[in-house]
């Protein structure tokens, strides 16, 4: 089944929408862990920043990489 450009580009903001809040998550998660490096859930809390921030770039990729296709094909 051939999907159409508009169907992949609501895809491709779809992708961008879920970007947005870990882009705003992972800094601030971060910040918090490298402030509280001393508390016992420092490790954990870095964790779940670090992960946040790669998701948020894996997501951002895969969002404009998306878009671009649905635009230019």
């Amino acid at each position: 089944m051939k999907h159409t450009n508009k169907e992949i580009l609501g895809k491709g903001i779809k992708y961008l929408a879920f970007a947005l809040p870990l882009i705003l998550i992972g800094p601030s998660v971060l910040f918090t862990a490298f402030n509280n490096q001393d508390h016992p859930y420092y490790i954990p809390v870095l964790i779940v920043g670090i992960i946040a921030l790669i998701g948020a770039i894996l997501l951002l990729f895969k969002g404009i990489m998306t878009v671009v296709k649905a635009v230019f094909d």
